[in-house]
C-alpha cells in the first residue's frame, strides 16, 4: 500500500526531517516513498581515543557513561522511532508521524551531536591552522575574545543543551549559538557545525559537579582545533568552488 501526503502534510514532514538527510539518515525523495529509501539502521559511532585518553580533564567513568550510555540510548532511540516512522507511512498515519517528530528530533539531534561531539576532543595538544585562526579574528577580533564569548553563551544557557561555533554560509562568516536539549545545530539554525560542546551535567557531574563554568575552562583544553581547523577549511573550499 503506497500512501500520497498532502501538501501540508509533505510540508510538515520536511520540516521535521530536512536536517536528518545530511546524515544520509534519508534521501531526499518523495515522503510517500520513502518507506523504501530509509536506509540501514544507526549505530554508536566508536571513539577516536581510549575512555581514559582525557584524563584528568575528563575521568573514565563519565566518559563509558556518557558513551556507553547516553549516545547509545539516542542511537536506540532514534532507530525505535524511524521503524515506527515506517509503520507509518506504510499505514498512511500522518497523525503518528507528527508524534514522532518531537522523538525523531530529541534522539536524532543527539546522535548528531556527540558524533561530532567525540571528534572535538583530543588527547593532545593542538593548535588552530592558520586559516582557522585568521577567520577568527575577523570574526571575534581574537581567539581570547572567541572564547570569552563562548564561556558567557555556555554559561548563560538555562538547563540543558549545547554551545556551538557554526559556519553561516549566506555570510561566510562564523557565529555563536546555544541550542536546547539535544537540538542539532544545522536544522535549528542553519549553521554548519564547527565547535560543539555538550553542556548536560551528565557531561561532567561527576567530576565537575554543578560548575559548569569549571567545566568548560578544562575543556577548553583538549578541544581538538586540528579538527576544527579541519571543518573549517573544507566548508570554505567547498564554498569557494
Amino acid at each position: 500500500m503506497r500512501c500520497a501526503l498532502s501538501s501540508d502534510q509533505k510540508s510538515i514532514f520536511d520540516g521535521l526531517f530536512g536536517g536528518f538527510a545530511k546524515m544520509n539518515t534519508l534521501k531526499r525523495v518523495n515522503p510517500s516513498r520513502l518507506v523504501l529509501q530509509i536506509r540501514s539502521k544507526h549505530t554508536l559511532p566508536e571513539l577516536p581515543y581510549d575512555y581514559s585518553a582525557l584524563e584528568p580533564t575528563i575521568c573514565r567513568e563519565i566518559m563509558e557513561l556518557h558513551h556507553q550510555k547516553h549516545h547509545a540510548g539516542y542511537v536506540e532511540a532514534f532507530n525505535s522511532a524511524e521503524e515506527q516512522l515506517r509503520e507509518a507511512l506504510v499505514n498512511c498515519n500522518p497523525n503518528k508521524v507528527i508524534q514522532l517528530g518531537k522523538i525523531l528530533r530529541f534522539n536524532g539531534g543527539g546522535h548528531i551531536n556527540h558524533s561530532l561531539f567525540w571528534e572535538n576532543l583530543s588527547p593532545h595538544c593542538t593548535a588552530p591552522s592558520k586559516a582557522l585562526e585568521s577567520g577568527l579574528k575577523q570574526n571575534f577580533y581574537s581567539k581570547e575574545d572567541f572564547k570569552q564569548l563562548m564561556r558567557d553563551t555556555a554559561l548563560s544557557v538555562q538547563g540543558s543543551g549545547w554551545i556551538w561555533l557554526g559556519w553561516h554560509k549566506p555570510s561566510k562568516t562564523m557565529k555563536i549559538a546555544a541550542c536546547c536539549n539535544q537540538d542539532p545545530l544545522e536544522a535549528t539554525t542553519g549553521l554548519l557545525p564547527l565547535l560543539g560542546i555538550d553542556l548536560w551535567e551528565h557531561a561532567y557531574y561527576i567530576q565537575y559537579k554543578n560548575d559548569r563554568a569549571k567545566y568548560f575552562d578544562a575543556l577548553w583544553e583538549i578541544i581538538d582545533w586540528k579538527m576544527v581547523s579541519k571543518r573549517y577549511e573544507k566548508l570554505r573550499c567547498l564554498i569557494e568552488k
